[in-house]
Protein backbone atom coordinates (compact mmCIF):
# COMPACT_ATOMS: atom_id res chain seq x y z
CA UNK A 1 0.00 0.00 0.00
CA UNK A 2 1.47 3.36 -1.00
CA UNK A 3 0.26 6.91 -0.66
CA UNK A 4 0.69 8.90 -3.90
CA UNK A 5 0.36 12.23 -2.13
CA UNK A 6 2.97 12.21 0.62
CA UNK A 7 6.65 11.78 -0.23
CA UNK A 8 8.94 10.03 2.21
CA UNK A 9 8.01 8.31 5.43
CA UNK A 10 4.80 8.91 7.26
CA UNK A 11 3.44 7.12 10.30
CA UNK A 12 0.56 5.35 11.98
CA UNK A 13 0.94 5.06 15.75
CA UNK A 14 -0.86 2.30 17.66
CA UNK A 15 -0.97 4.07 21.01
CA UNK A 16 -1.11 7.68 22.18
CA UNK A 17 -2.75 8.88 25.40
CA UNK A 18 -4.06 12.11 23.92
CA UNK A 19 -7.22 12.18 26.04
CA UNK A 20 -5.33 11.75 29.30
CA UNK A 21 -2.98 14.59 28.41
CA UNK A 22 -5.90 16.84 27.50
CA UNK A 23 -7.50 16.24 30.88
CA UNK A 24 -4.14 16.90 32.53
CA UNK A 25 -4.43 20.42 31.13
CA UNK A 26 -2.09 20.14 28.18
CA UNK A 27 -3.19 22.20 25.17
CA UNK A 28 -2.38 19.77 22.38
CA UNK A 29 -3.29 22.32 19.71
CA UNK A 30 -0.05 24.22 20.48
CA UNK A 31 3.27 23.68 18.75
CA UNK A 32 5.40 21.45 20.96
CA UNK A 33 7.86 24.16 21.98
CA UNK A 34 4.98 26.42 23.06
CA UNK A 35 3.47 23.65 25.18
CA UNK A 36 6.83 22.95 26.78
CA UNK A 37 7.17 26.62 27.71
CA UNK A 38 3.97 26.49 29.79
CA UNK A 39 3.48 22.79 30.53
CA UNK A 40 1.10 22.07 33.42
CA UNK A 41 2.48 18.54 33.85
CA UNK A 42 5.61 18.60 36.04
CA UNK A 43 8.75 16.53 35.56
CA UNK A 44 7.69 15.07 32.20
CA UNK A 45 9.03 16.87 29.16
CA UNK A 46 6.26 16.68 26.57
CA UNK A 47 6.92 15.09 23.19
CA UNK A 48 3.45 15.12 21.59
CA UNK A 49 1.08 17.80 20.33
CA UNK A 50 -1.19 17.70 17.30
CA UNK A 51 1.01 20.11 15.27
CA UNK A 52 3.98 17.91 16.21
CA UNK A 53 2.15 14.84 14.91
CA UNK A 54 1.40 16.62 11.66
CA UNK A 55 5.05 17.66 11.35
CA UNK A 56 6.02 14.00 11.79
CA UNK A 57 3.49 12.99 9.10
CA UNK A 58 1.33 10.96 11.45
CA UNK A 59 -1.74 10.10 9.39
CA UNK A 60 -3.59 8.03 12.01
CA UNK A 61 -3.13 7.07 15.65
CA UNK A 62 -5.02 5.01 18.17
CA UNK A 63 -6.04 7.57 20.81
CA UNK A 64 -6.91 6.23 24.23
CA UNK A 65 -9.72 6.66 26.67
CA UNK A 66 -7.70 5.93 29.79
CA UNK A 67 -9.20 6.20 33.26
CA UNK A 68 -6.54 6.45 35.96
CA UNK A 69 -7.27 4.45 39.13
CA UNK A 70 -6.65 5.91 42.57
CA UNK A 71 -3.35 5.10 44.24
CA UNK A 72 -0.94 6.67 46.69
CA UNK A 73 0.52 8.67 43.78
CA UNK A 74 -2.84 9.51 42.19
CA UNK A 75 -5.35 10.23 44.97
CA UNK A 76 -7.64 11.86 42.43
CA UNK A 77 -8.04 8.66 40.43
CA UNK A 78 -11.18 6.59 40.26
CA UNK A 79 -12.29 4.23 43.01
CA UNK A 80 -15.41 2.80 41.34
CA UNK A 81 -17.07 2.31 37.98
CA UNK A 82 -18.76 5.72 38.08
CA UNK A 83 -15.45 7.50 38.55
CA UNK A 84 -13.82 5.57 35.71
CA UNK A 85 -16.77 6.27 33.43
CA UNK A 86 -16.66 9.99 34.21
CA UNK A 87 -12.97 10.17 33.22
CA UNK A 88 -13.56 8.32 29.95
CA UNK A 89 -16.57 10.43 29.01
CA UNK A 90 -14.63 13.62 29.72
CA UNK A 91 -11.85 12.43 27.42
CA UNK A 92 -14.37 11.47 24.75
CA UNK A 93 -15.81 14.98 24.93
CA UNK A 94 -12.32 16.45 24.58
CA UNK A 95 -11.71 14.45 21.40
CA UNK A 96 -15.00 15.66 19.95
CA UNK A 97 -14.16 19.27 20.79
CA UNK A 98 -10.88 18.93 18.91
CA UNK A 99 -12.66 17.35 15.97
CA UNK A 100 -15.23 20.14 15.92
CA UNK A 101 -12.36 22.65 15.80
CA UNK A 102 -10.71 20.84 12.88
CA UNK A 103 -7.66 19.57 14.76
CA UNK A 104 -8.33 15.83 14.28
CA UNK A 105 -10.73 13.40 12.64
CA UNK A 106 -12.33 10.53 14.56
CA UNK A 107 -12.31 7.32 12.50
CA UNK A 108 -14.75 4.50 13.13
CA UNK A 109 -14.68 2.24 10.05
CA UNK A 110 -12.32 0.62 7.57
CA UNK A 111 -13.86 2.70 4.79
CA UNK A 112 -13.37 5.84 6.85
CA UNK A 113 -9.70 5.05 7.39
CA UNK A 114 -9.18 4.38 3.68
CA UNK A 115 -10.81 7.68 2.73
CA UNK A 116 -8.75 9.48 5.35
CA UNK A 117 -5.50 8.00 4.04
CA UNK A 118 -6.50 9.20 0.59
CA UNK A 119 -6.89 12.76 1.92
CA UNK A 120 -3.36 14.08 2.40
CA UNK A 121 -4.40 17.45 3.82
CA UNK A 122 -6.67 16.03 6.52
CA UNK A 123 -5.67 16.47 10.17
CA UNK A 124 -4.47 13.39 12.08
CA UNK A 125 -7.07 10.64 12.26
CA UNK A 126 -7.84 9.08 15.65
CA UNK A 127 -9.22 5.60 16.30
CA UNK A 128 -10.64 5.36 19.82
CA UNK A 129 -9.05 2.74 22.06
CA UNK A 130 -10.24 2.14 25.63
CA UNK A 131 -7.23 1.22 27.79
CA UNK A 132 -8.57 -0.54 30.88
CA UNK A 133 -12.25 -1.47 30.71
CA UNK A 134 -13.46 -0.18 34.08
CA UNK A 135 -15.45 2.67 32.43
CA UNK A 136 -17.75 -0.02 30.99
CA UNK A 137 -20.52 -0.88 33.47
CA UNK A 138 -20.89 -4.49 32.27
CA UNK A 139 -21.10 -6.45 29.02
CA UNK A 140 -24.56 -5.05 28.30
CA UNK A 141 -23.05 -1.54 28.37
CA UNK A 142 -20.63 -2.26 25.53
CA UNK A 143 -22.99 -1.07 22.74
CA UNK A 144 -23.07 2.37 24.41
CA UNK A 145 -19.33 2.72 23.84
CA UNK A 146 -19.38 1.19 20.37
CA UNK A 147 -22.02 3.74 19.34
CA UNK A 148 -19.64 6.46 20.54
CA UNK A 149 -16.82 5.20 18.37
CA UNK A 150 -14.77 2.86 20.56
CA UNK A 151 -13.39 0.13 18.31
CA UNK A 152 -10.61 -1.41 20.44
CA UNK A 153 -10.63 -2.28 24.15
CA UNK A 154 -7.84 -3.42 26.44
CA UNK A 155 -9.60 -5.06 29.40
CA UNK A 156 -6.71 -4.40 31.81
CA UNK A 157 -4.06 -1.88 32.75
CA UNK A 158 -3.27 -3.02 36.22
CA UNK A 159 -6.02 -5.17 37.68
CA UNK A 160 -9.53 -4.14 36.67
CA UNK A 161 -12.97 -5.54 37.38
CA UNK A 162 -12.48 -7.55 34.22
CA UNK A 163 -8.96 -8.96 34.21
CA UNK A 164 -5.56 -9.37 35.78
CA UNK A 165 -3.02 -6.98 34.32
CA UNK A 166 0.43 -5.48 34.63
CA UNK A 167 2.02 -6.48 37.96
CA UNK A 168 -1.40 -7.81 39.01
CA UNK A 169 -1.60 -11.49 38.03
CA UNK A 170 -4.99 -13.05 37.52
CA UNK A 171 -7.51 -14.45 35.05
CA UNK A 172 -10.46 -12.88 33.33
CA UNK A 173 -13.12 -12.42 35.97
CA UNK A 174 -16.63 -13.71 35.24
CA UNK A 175 -17.50 -10.17 34.16
CA UNK A 176 -14.41 -10.22 31.94
CA UNK A 177 -15.49 -13.44 30.27
CA UNK A 178 -18.86 -11.85 29.52
CA UNK A 179 -17.26 -8.66 28.21
CA UNK A 180 -14.78 -10.40 25.91
CA UNK A 181 -17.54 -12.66 24.59
CA UNK A 182 -19.66 -9.65 23.65
CA UNK A 183 -16.60 -7.92 22.18
CA UNK A 184 -16.13 -10.94 19.92
CA UNK A 185 -19.78 -10.90 18.92
CA UNK A 186 -19.77 -7.15 18.17
CA UNK A 187 -16.43 -7.31 16.31
CA UNK A 188 -14.70 -5.08 18.87
CA UNK A 189 -10.97 -5.81 18.84
CA UNK A 190 -9.19 -6.80 22.03
CA UNK A 191 -5.94 -5.00 22.84
CA UNK A 192 -3.80 -7.59 24.62
CA UNK A 193 -1.33 -5.01 25.94
CA UNK A 194 -1.26 -5.09 29.76
CA UNK A 195 -3.15 -8.40 30.09
CA UNK A 196 -1.65 -10.84 32.55
CA UNK A 197 -0.81 -14.25 31.08
CA UNK A 198 -3.78 -16.00 32.68
CA UNK A 199 -6.22 -13.36 31.45
CA UNK A 200 -4.60 -13.35 27.98
CA UNK A 201 -5.11 -17.06 27.45
CA UNK A 202 -8.63 -16.91 28.88
CA UNK A 203 -9.41 -14.22 26.31
CA UNK A 204 -7.70 -16.05 23.46
CA UNK A 205 -9.85 -19.10 24.14
CA UNK A 206 -13.01 -17.00 23.71
CA UNK A 207 -11.74 -15.99 20.28
CA UNK A 208 -11.92 -12.21 19.77
CA UNK A 209 -9.78 -10.50 17.18
CA UNK A 210 -6.57 -9.40 18.96
CA UNK A 211 -3.83 -6.84 18.56
CA UNK A 212 -1.22 -5.43 20.96
CA UNK A 213 -1.13 -1.68 20.46
CA UNK A 214 1.97 -1.16 22.62
CA UNK A 215 3.88 -4.20 23.87
CA UNK A 216 7.53 -5.18 23.61
CA UNK A 217 8.96 -8.69 23.87
CA UNK A 218 9.36 -10.60 27.11
CA UNK A 219 12.22 -12.51 25.51
CA UNK A 220 14.28 -9.32 25.96
CA UNK A 221 12.66 -7.72 29.03
CA UNK A 222 11.14 -9.86 31.82
CA UNK A 223 7.75 -9.20 33.39
CA UNK A 224 4.09 -9.67 32.59
CA UNK A 225 3.85 -6.24 30.92
CA UNK A 226 5.53 -7.76 27.87
CA UNK A 227 4.49 -10.46 25.41
CA UNK A 228 5.82 -14.00 25.44
CA UNK A 229 6.61 -15.57 22.10
CA UNK A 230 3.48 -17.70 22.31
CA UNK A 231 1.36 -14.60 22.97
CA UNK A 232 2.84 -12.91 19.90
CA UNK A 233 2.02 -15.97 17.81
CA UNK A 234 -1.55 -16.05 19.15
CA UNK A 235 -2.05 -12.38 18.22
CA UNK A 236 -0.68 -13.00 14.74
CA UNK A 237 -3.03 -15.97 14.34
CA UNK A 238 -5.99 -13.54 14.50
CA UNK A 239 -4.34 -11.36 11.80
CA UNK A 240 -3.14 -9.04 14.56
CA UNK A 241 -0.34 -6.47 14.67
CA UNK A 242 2.01 -5.52 17.53
CA UNK A 243 3.17 -1.96 18.25
CA UNK A 244 6.64 -1.16 19.62
CA UNK A 245 6.86 0.99 22.80
CA UNK A 246 9.43 3.79 23.22
CA UNK A 247 9.87 3.63 27.01
CA UNK A 248 13.44 2.80 28.01
CA UNK A 249 12.62 0.31 30.75
CA UNK A 250 10.36 -1.59 28.34
CA UNK A 251 13.29 -1.89 25.93
CA UNK A 252 16.01 -3.01 28.33
CA UNK A 253 15.58 -4.20 31.93
CA UNK A 254 15.85 -1.02 33.99
CA UNK A 255 14.40 -0.06 37.37
CA UNK A 256 11.26 2.07 37.40
CA UNK A 257 12.25 5.73 37.46
CA UNK A 258 15.57 5.11 35.70
CA UNK A 259 16.78 7.96 33.52
CA UNK A 260 19.26 5.77 31.65
CA UNK A 261 18.59 6.22 27.95
CA UNK A 262 18.95 3.18 25.71
CA UNK A 263 19.96 3.20 22.05
CA UNK A 264 17.31 2.87 19.37
CA UNK A 265 19.16 -0.21 18.19
CA UNK A 266 17.90 -1.94 21.34
CA UNK A 267 14.28 -1.30 20.32
CA UNK A 268 15.12 -2.58 16.86
CA UNK A 269 16.12 -5.82 18.58
CA UNK A 270 12.51 -6.20 19.76
CA UNK A 271 11.30 -5.56 16.22
CA UNK A 272 13.64 -8.20 14.81
CA UNK A 273 12.63 -10.70 17.47
CA UNK A 274 8.96 -10.28 16.58
CA UNK A 275 9.74 -10.42 12.88
CA UNK A 276 11.56 -13.73 13.32
CA UNK A 277 8.49 -15.11 15.12
CA UNK A 278 5.58 -13.74 13.12
CA UNK A 279 6.96 -11.72 10.18
CA UNK A 280 7.69 -8.07 9.52
CA UNK A 281 4.10 -7.58 8.37
CA UNK A 282 3.00 -7.89 12.03
CA UNK A 283 5.43 -5.29 13.46
CA UNK A 284 4.40 -1.64 13.80
CA UNK A 285 4.61 1.42 16.04
CA UNK A 286 2.84 1.85 19.36
CA UNK A 287 5.06 4.53 20.83
CA UNK A 288 3.02 5.40 23.97
CA UNK A 289 4.90 8.72 24.02
CA UNK A 290 3.68 11.01 26.82
CA UNK A 291 1.90 8.00 28.30
CA UNK A 292 2.80 8.96 31.85
CA UNK A 293 6.46 9.60 31.00
CA UNK A 294 8.34 12.30 29.13
CA UNK A 295 11.39 12.71 26.92
CA UNK A 296 13.59 11.91 29.93
CA UNK A 297 12.62 8.22 29.59
CA UNK A 298 12.69 7.80 25.83
CA UNK A 299 15.53 6.22 23.84
CA UNK A 300 18.57 8.28 22.96
CA UNK A 301 17.78 10.44 19.95
CA UNK A 302 14.03 10.63 20.61
CA UNK A 303 13.55 14.03 22.22
CA UNK A 304 10.25 14.88 20.51
CA UNK A 305 7.70 13.03 18.41
CA UNK A 306 9.22 14.27 15.14
CA UNK A 307 12.27 12.13 15.94
CA UNK A 308 10.30 8.84 15.88
CA UNK A 309 11.29 8.07 12.25
CA UNK A 310 14.87 7.72 13.47
CA UNK A 311 13.88 4.26 14.70
CA UNK A 312 13.28 3.21 11.11
CA UNK A 313 16.93 3.80 10.28
CA UNK A 314 17.76 0.88 12.58
CA UNK A 315 15.56 -1.50 10.56
CA UNK A 316 16.15 -3.23 7.21
CA UNK A 317 15.53 -0.75 4.42
CA UNK A 318 12.98 -2.88 2.62
CA UNK A 319 10.53 -3.05 5.54
CA UNK A 320 10.71 0.48 6.97
CA UNK A 321 7.50 1.67 5.32
CA UNK A 322 5.71 -1.45 6.52
CA UNK A 323 6.63 -0.80 10.15
CA UNK A 324 6.10 2.95 9.84
CA UNK A 325 2.52 2.75 8.65
CA UNK A 326 1.60 0.09 6.10
CA UNK A 327 1.02 -2.73 8.58
CA UNK A 328 -1.41 -0.71 10.69
CA UNK A 329 -3.02 0.68 7.53
CA UNK A 330 -3.63 -2.84 6.23
CA UNK A 331 -5.14 -3.90 9.56
CA UNK A 332 -7.32 -0.80 9.92
CA UNK A 333 -8.66 -0.92 6.37
CA UNK A 334 -9.46 -4.62 6.79
CA UNK A 335 -10.79 -4.94 10.33
CA UNK A 336 -11.94 -1.62 11.81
Amino acid sequence: MTDPHLPGTHLIDGHLDLGMNLLDGRDLTLPLDALRAADPVPDQTATVTLPELRAARVRVCFGTLFALPASADTPGGYTDHAGARAQALAQLDAYHRLQDAGHLTLLTSAAGVKAHLDSPDAPPGVVLLMEGADPIRDAADLPFWVERGVRVIGPAWGRTRYAGGTDAPGPLTPAGVDLVTVMRDLNVTLDASHLDDHAFWDAAQIGPRMIATHANSRALVPGNRHLTDDMARAIAATDGVIGLVLLNRFIRPLPEGSLDRVPLAALADHARHYADLIGWDRVALGTDLDGGFGAEKTPAGIDRYAHVPRLLDELPAGIRQSVAWENWARWLTTHL
